[in-house]
């Protein structure tokens, strides 16, 4: 097929790559001449691995085409991804400027039938907005249908998720729109999802409320994970077991059970405060989502709690934070627990150091008054407690006894559970975990 995607940011790009590799001939629309001319060398905006090599090949063999210009991609599309983002407002509710701006600009473009799929996390209701503004705004002779067609990448691990869905949900009103859908996603690796097995084939409103539940509800079990540390601290259990215990249980499953600092990211803030402003909408108090999000907060805040307990007194102690991304295998920055830990620390009259192995960049952008540092050791250069927030896959090789020998303290708080408590311990730490 030749579809376009509007949008390269982690849903349009790696989405829009992967599709191109399948064999597939896929524009991608953007609006900063910049980065377009960027991405026609081959030079992505984001981080994710393996993503630069599928998005070089593709320009190279001309099948992945990027431009700024909707007269070239939308008419000769047959189906239309728009991936722009939805950023939280004050209130929580999602801002849909730029999903509408992106529809008007489509709809004076379209020529034959085309599919108009949304593919960013939008409101119920969101779709059918859309589908007035296409009708208002698009030639007369020109037929589309609207779609829902919701992500569920994890960064990361991106295209591996696109690749291999757990399910491909489609809201459509028109059996020839979901047709269309099925076939472009059917060169999918996931069982037997070309024969309708992982396919989720439902109508529009549907499709956009199964993108909100489904991250509020790991959302609350992140969360869940939290409450049972907090509960095992006070009561003398391992939450870590406790955790894994309830997890083997095949109905619960062990996924997102794992204690820390809490959650953070482009999408779980972000949906759970616009499914809660959904609610409200619609006269319902989500309570329960409510408290999900301030269990979340106090994750952070029990960090720096345990730094604080560790060293009598932060004001004027040398700290480091080490892992800084929301989550190990990603440079992104948006929401990271370890902004707030950092901002709390430095409130308290701290002298913060941090390191990571991928979001310096994206990090200095966010965090003012800090060292930056080029690696772990130096980073924790005559400090006298270290704080580990994003369990990176290079934090679990380092050397403790090493790591304290270049350390003035010798005081350590695990935010992501990283080590065996026994091992810091035996390199000459005080060790705290979460729920340990």
């Amino acid at each position: 097929m030749t579809i376009t995607f509007i949008g390269h940011g982690y849903v349009g790009l790696v989405t829009a790559a992967v599709f191109a590799d399948l064999g597939n001939t896929v524009w991608v629309i953007g609006h900063t001449p910049e980065k377009i001319e960027n991405l026609k060398k081959g030079i992505i905006p984001i981080y994710e691995s393996g993503l630069d090599e599928i998005v070089k090949r593709n320009v190279d063999e001309g099948k992945l085409l990027f431009t700024l210009d909707y007269e070239k991609a939308i008419p000769a599309s047959e189906i239309v991804f728009s991936a722009v983002g939805t950023p939280p407002r004050e209130d929580g509710s999602a801002d849909l400027s730029v999903v509408f701006d992106v529809a008007r600009k489509a709809a004076k473009h379209l020529k034959n039938y085309t599919v108009i799929a949304t593919k960013s996390t939008v409101p119920v209701g969101t779709n059918q907005k859309i589908k007035q503004i296409i009708s208002d705004n698009k030639p007369k002779t020109a037929e589309f249908d609207i779609a829902s067609c919701p992500e569920f990448l994890r960064e990361g691990q991106a295209i591996s998720d696109t690749l291999h869905p757990d399910r491909v949900v489609v809201g459509t009103e028109s059996k020839r729109a979901e047709d269309l859908l099925v076939k472009l996603h059917s060169d999918l690796d996931s069982g037997d999802i070309g024969k309708h097995g992982n396919f989720v084939l439902t109508n529009i409103e549907t499709a956009e409320m199964i993108k909100y539940a489904a991250n509020a509800f790991l959302a609350t079990k992140i969360s869940f994970a939290n409450a049972i540390a907090k509960l095992s601290e006070l009561t003398g259990a391992d939450a870590t077991q406790v955790l894994r215990g309830i997890g083997m249980d095949r109905r619960i499953g062990p996924s997102f059970l794992a204690p820390g600092a809490g959650y953070g990211g482009s999408c779980f803030p972000k949906d759970v405060k616009a499914l809660v402003s959904i609610a409200k909408g619609v006269g319902y108090d989500f309570k329960l989502l409510k408290e999900v999000e301030e269990v979340n907060a106090q994750a952070a805040e029990d960090i720096v709690k345990k730094a604080s307990e560790l060293l009598g007194s932060i004001k004027d102690k040398k700290i480091a934070v080490l892992g800084l991304s929301f989550k190990p295998d990603t440079d992104d920055m948006r929401e990271a627990p370890s902004l707030k830990v950092i901002e709390r620390l430095k409130e308290s009259g701290a002298m913060i150091s941090v390191y990571d192995p991928i979001a310096m960049k994206n990090a200095e952008k966010l965090v003012k008054s800090v060292k930056f540092n080029k690696d772990v050791y130096t980073c924790v250069n005559g400090v006298d407690l270290v704080i580990f927030m994003t369990e990176w896959g290079e934090f679990k090789k380092i050397d403790l006894k090493k790591m304290k020998s270049y350390m003035a303290g010798n005081f350590l708080v695990d935010g992501r559970n990283i080590f065996n408590p026994q091992d810091v311990k035996n390199a000459g730490f005080i060790y705290v975990g979460v729920g340990r």
